[in-house]
């Protein structure tokens, strides 16, 4: 290869490499804000003992929760920033030995954590997922539900996770996201920034191709959305 040529290819890589490294910059603003609203700070897998709370059945009511969602036998679900892996074991006995869950976490404090409990209560169509705080490590087209309960919030960059979560969902599949109220008192308890009103989540995730098939009310503390791809619009 000629000395021109190989400059040329030298400036082909090095602009490459500036694109890629400026599609991975946070989207956050430089005050540590996402669209207005205050990112929260990960919870550490110190607090996971909060995860397995007794009262956690009265404050959130996970079958009630659960019962909202379009989970079938065989499904692939995933419980995003599964933590301990609370609602990773109950999403497993909603799919059945025929369907799986992926238990996805950027801890792997977290990780071994959930591991060690789903094998505690003998459920093996878990599978365990290591992530990053910008890509969930999910196939393309390849998930039924995404299931997100009190950990969005905490995103610490939350565009490229919407776009990835977005992707990974099949053709009729959906992202249920639930978050403690913002409005109200139901949910006083909780620190604000680990809260989200309705407004909020709407200005977050519509943009980012999704649509709310259905938003849930009936829930102690939490708003509970459920949203699909957002259907292209027939031009005039």
């Amino acid at each position: 290869m000629t000395v021109p040529a190989l400059c040329a290819l030298a400036l082909l890589v090095v602009a490459s490499d500036l694109a890629s490294a400026q599609a991975k910059q946070p989207t956050l603003s430089s005050d540590g804000t996402f669209k207005g609203r205050k990112v929260a700070d990960v919870m550490s897998f110190r607090g996971a003992p909060w995860l397995e709370r007794a009262t956690r059945p009265d404050e959130e009511n996970p079958r009630l929760m659960l019962d909202q969602l379009p989970i079938k036998e065989g499904d692939t679900v995933v419980d995003m920033g599964c933590g301990s892996g609370y609602y990773a074991r109950l999403l497993s006995l909603r799919v059945g030995p025929t369907g799986k869950v992926l238990c996805v976490d950027i801890q792997p404090e977290m990780i071994a954590l959930a591991k060690q409990t789903a094998k505690d209560a003998g459920l093996k169509n878990i599978e365990f997922v290591l992530s990053t705080p910008d890509d969930p490590k999910l196939q393309p087209g390849s998930i039924d539900l995404i299931l997100l309960v009190d950990v969005y919030h905490e995103f610490a960059d939350p565009q490229p996770m919407l776009d990835a979560m977005l992707e990974s969902l099949s053709p009729e599949g959906v992202a249920a996201l639930a978050e403690y109220r913002l409005e109200g008192e139901t949910a006083a308890w909780i620190k604000i920034d680990h809260r989200m009103s309705i407004d909020q989540v709407e200005m977050e995730w519509l943009p980012a191709g999704f649509e709310l098939i259905r938003r849930f009310d009936g829930l102690p503390t939490q708003h509970l959305f459920l949203f699909g791809r957002a259907k292209p619009t027939n031009p005039q």
